[in-house]
């Protein structure tokens, strides 16, 4: 994660409008956590809430009969910062916005990169059920500090997706917080797409409708296809080194 100078910030984080079509009835929400940069106060990039609206369309649209608003969350400052961890903050402040809006409706926090953090991070939100962590930024382990909690995971379904290639965000790192979350919880799986590297772009299409898959299962209840059952039902390792298979989302859910 890069480090950049600091500017002027936003005095409070907001939520954007809703991608898509908004369903006649909201039964269940996204809230889409763009990336970042380590420390920084300046404006969040608008690039950075671009690189997740292709997520937001794909959900928006498989979720609107069963009623998904999907919303990006605009943070006050594009960097984490510390232990002031502000994107999480921002998240939980939008979790809270969510409620005041539609009600008391499931929320699934969907992050990537620095947004894949705060997502995990923001996990213990009473509405939040569920969590999708797209090549999370972690930070590296450091005997002096303490390490990144998984508490909040509890109670929670949580999916991680890494590509093995990204040279940006660590996979290991993302693995080894899935281990440590599992032992408490065991609706937590993570998919490593081989070959890929930070942004997945080699294998777009079944990232997206694995994310699809776990966030209407998630949110409501559907079946989740067979690999996202055996992920979960897997003991660790196995079920968080699960491969995200080639054309995955091409033949009808199972």
């Amino acid at each position: 994660m890069a480090h950049q100078g600091t500017a002027r910030s936003t005095d409070a984080p907001r939520l954007g409008r809703a991608i898509g079509t908004a369903p006649s009835a909201v039964g269940g929400a996204v809230l889409l956590l763009p990336g970042g940069c380590e420390t920084s106060t300046r404006r969040p990039s608008p690039l950075a809430a671009g690189a997740v609206r292709a997520l937001g369309r794909r959900l928006a649209r498989d979720g609107r009969a069963a009623g998904l608003a999907t919303h990006v969350v605009r943070y006050r400052c594009r960097g984490w910062n510390g232990v002031r961890a502000q994107p999480a903050e921002d998240a939980a402040w939008a979790a809270d916005e969510i409620v005041r809006r539609y009600g008391d409706v499931p929320v699934c926090l969907a992050g990537v990169d620095m947004g894949g953090r705060a997502a995990l991070r923001a996990a213990g939100h009473p509405a939040v059920n569920s969590v999708l962590a797209l090549a999370p930024w972690l930070p590296e382990d450091d005997v002096a500090a303490p390490p990144e909690p998984v508490r909040q995971l509890a109670g929670r379904q949580v999916l991680i997706v890494h590509g093995t290639n990204d040279e940006r965000t660590d996979p290991e790192l993302s693995f080894r917080l899935a281990a440590r979350a599992k032992k408490a919880n065991r609706d937590v799986c993570r998919f490593e797409v081989h070959s890929d590297g930070h942004r997945l772009r080699q294998h777009h299409a079944e990232v997206l409708a694995l994310a699809s898959d776990f966030v209407r299962g998630a949110l409501f209840g559907e079946d989740f296809a067979r690999p996202l059952r055996d992920a979960l039902a897997a003991p660790p390792p196995l079920g968080l080194r699960m491969p995200l298979a080639s054309g995955f989302g091409r033949s009808l859910r199972r």
